[in-house]
């Protein structure tokens, strides 16, 4: 990962769509909120469990790149859907090897609630090994056909380390402990399993140089949402984590690479969010982007050119179940400096200035009335909006 952003550029101010990982990757392939897509939450294998169904009418990324020419593949978590008619191949990719649920119960067997999820495109198979090292495998194995098919190609690269469980390899695990004999066992393990990643995407990488490709080659690099504090994880300085819509679970980080075309080490101020992505794929491969989409491309900023900021508000949504939400939504809102969130729907709305309080430590929604009152309204007409979108299947 260092040598990504050593060699491209790093975003200080980039977000993921949600505090969780359904909607994060529905926002990434349609460049529109999630919840404008049918996936205010997390789509799970448990139907009673699930709180999102991914818009049948949505555009994905690789819908639009494949009549310009370009092959598409996932590999890894896929997250959208279990079933017709949203599994990759049925949404625009022309591969797909990996994961169709939400989380493994164990990164060896890659059993979910006791069930198999791993499919090479619509077949079935039980492949052997770590997770993250199939994954490393069969992108590394990608690349080097796409070479030889000498076709432009987008390849979405999605590991599920480090979701939990923190699963590292023994050997991975031992070297962590040997290194930071006074480091937490509960960090460890997750520093450990990071580090496995970290070795996979070297391996891509190092594929990518070998096989010629990494010259025009564009490659992105986030992450889904901010890190769970309870396994271990470390946000920087941002309040909370994973789950929750204050900074530490919304703020990820990202670095773009592509060689003759991005100034290495550079670095932006720019905002953008994970949805931003598409329009940004969109714009590099000379496609054009479908008309109603929320996101923005940041394609000038990677160029180094002068690109303004673009003044829009922001908004979350998130809805789960269970007795802490009980199918209710948690919600954020920013606009300028302001942002605006509940993180429980029990609880009152919070006002924070992000300017001179980005740790969100002193709640102004009661000194501040006009601006909360302006900002609640607002998030109102944003959730009104993406509740004209279903987010379950219709039972017939």
């Amino acid at each position: 990962m260092d040598r990504l952003f050593r060699e491209g550029m790093t975003f200080d101010n980039f977000f993921a769509n949600s505090c969780v990982c359904s909607p994060t990757r529905a926002a990434l392939l349609t460049g529109c909120y999630p919840d404008r897509v049918g996936v205010p939450g997390v789509i799970r294998h448990v139907k009673p469990s699930s709180w999102g169904w991914l818009s049948p009418t949505a555009t994905l990324l690789p819908a639009l790149l494949k009549p310009a020419g370009y092959h598409t593949a996932i590999i890894g978590k896929w997250h959208l859907g279990l079933a017709s008619p949203n599994t990759p191949t049925e949404r625009g990719f022309d591969f797909f090897h990996g994961f169709l649920g939400d989380m493994m119960d164990d990164y060896w067997t890659h059993l979910r609630g006791g069930q198999n999820f791993m499919r090479r495109n619509r077949d079935l198979i039980d492949p052997q090994g770590h997770a993250t090292d199939l994954f490393t495998d069969w992108a590394c194995a990608y690349l080097a056909e796409r070479a030889v098919a000498r076709q432009p190609f987008f390849l979405y690269l999605a590991y599920n380390a480090p979701h939990d469980p923190i699963q590292p390899p023994p050997a991975w695990l031992e070297k962590v402990r040997q290194r930071e004999p006074a480091m937490s066992e509960k960090r460890t393990k997750l520093v450990a399993l990071i580090e496995h990643l970290d070795s996979g995407i070297a391996q891509v990488l190092a594929t990518l140089d070998r096989t010629g490709l990494a010259t025009n080659t564009l490659v992105l690099f986030s992450s889904d949402n901010g890190g769970i504090l309870e396994l271990g994880a470390n946000n920087g300085p941002w309040r909370s984590g994973k789950q929750h819509m204050y900074e530490g679970g919304l703020r990820v980080p990202f670095a773009a690479r592509w060689p003759g075309r991005i100034a290495p080490g550079s670095r932006t101020e720019r905002t953008a969010l994970t949805m931003d992505i598409f329009a940004t794929a969109c714009a590099a491969a000379g496609v054009p982007a479908p008309a109603g989409i929320d996101a923005v491309s940041f394609l000038p900023t990677l160029r180094g050119e002068m690109q303004p900021e673009t003044r829009r508000e922001v908004y979350y949504v998130r809805r789960e179940g269970g007795p802490a939400y009980g199918g209710k939504t948690i919600e954020a809102l920013r606009r300028g400096d302001w942002k605006l969130l509940q993180d429980s729907p029990f609880a009152p709305l919070e006002l924070y200035n992000l300017k001179t309080d980005p740790l969100e430590a002193h709640n102004l929604a009661a000194q501040e009335k006009k601006i909360f009152n302006e900002l609640s309204t607002a998030l109102r007409h944003h959730l009104q909006r993406g509740g004209q979108v279903p987010w379950q299947e219709r039972e017939e």
